[in-house]
């Protein structure tokens, strides 16, 4: 399993290891598909939720090691974390829309467990409202006009919201993928618990299981260790804060429970590739 796991690559977008500037992004299938003869091979996107609409065409996904068809009106919900492939048809038209954790940790607000219910990834047959909020958010993206930010980030939640309520009548019972009790338990408490500092044996005596195999089910989930979860959840707070408030650098490291602004500054840029700087200069 460790072997297996080495090899399946971690990206941004497929093929890029730079972070999510835009509000979201979205592409035609074809943008990326082409570039790899229409196969892109297993890989997940460790902060990145992803949503793909095909218009014309198909192939197949894998999803955390099942396949599944694809055809026209297909969609595919694609959680953070999750390992999933691709092999398209030549010239299948469709599109796919990212969005990073700071925009859905954003719009996720009050609202209920709708992430929670978006948090596995399946196939189903897209309704009428999502493709055209999809083809709604690709004219949006690609044009320049005045309040496009506003109006994508509305875009983004309409999408996910229909995603999440399309996905509870239209799945059947072989295109859920579900985490293991004790993961999500263990995002549960996380979510809770981040903010204190929480260490891995804390987190695996509320679990009632040992750090060992806590530290197994994290790496068989998400490719990464329990303390790499729980890092995660961390620095997704701190680009939240970087992106979205006045805070310096520093005050964030204190804010987040570090006293070290200098240590804080290098665990950031070990998990998103650049500096605290560069990163909110990027936003």
């Amino acid at each position: 399993m460790e072997n297996q796991l080495a090899t399946i690559q971690s990206y941004s977008l497929f093929g890029e290891s730079t972070h999510l500037p835009d509000v979201l992004h979205c592409e035609t299938i074809a943008d990326r598909s082409v570039l790899h003869d229409w196969e892109l091979a297993p890989h997940r996107h460790a902060r990145l939720h992803q949503v793909l609409l095909i218009e014309t065409g198909g192939g197949s996904v894998t999803l955390d090691g099942k396949t599944f068809p694809l055809a026209a009106g297909s969609l595919v919900n694609v959680p953070a974390g999750h390992v999933h492939a691709f092999s398209f048809q030549k010239d299948t038209r469709g599109w796919v829309t990212t969005f990073a954790d700071e925009l859905m940790d954003e719009l996720f607000v009050r609202v209920g467990e709708v992430r929670q219910d978006l948090d596995s990834a399946c196939v189903m047959t897209a309704d009428k409202f999502i493709s055209q909020t999809v083809r709604q958010i690709w004219q949006e993206f690609s044009s320049q006009e005045i309040a496009r930010a506003l109006i994508l980030r509305g875009l983004s939640a309409a999408l996910l919201g229909w995603v999440a309520r399309h996905k509870t009548s239209d799945q059947t019972p072989d295109s859920k993928l579900t985490d293991s009790h004790f993961i999500k338990k263990f995002k549960e408490l996380i979510e809770l618990h981040f903010a204190e500092h929480w260490q891995v044996n804390e987190y695996a005596k509320a679990l009632s299981i040992t750090p060992t195999h806590l530290s197994r089910l994290s790496r068989s989930a998400t490719g990464g260790s329990a303390l790499r979860m729980i890092e995660a959840r961390m620095m997704r707070e701190a680009r939240r804060n970087l992106a979205y408030t006045n805070l310096s650098i520093s005050n964030i490291a204190y804010t987040l429970g570090y006293t070290d602004p200098a240590y804080f500054s290098r665990v950031f840029t070990r998990d998103a590739g650049v500096s605290p700087k560069v990163f909110r200069s990027q936003i």
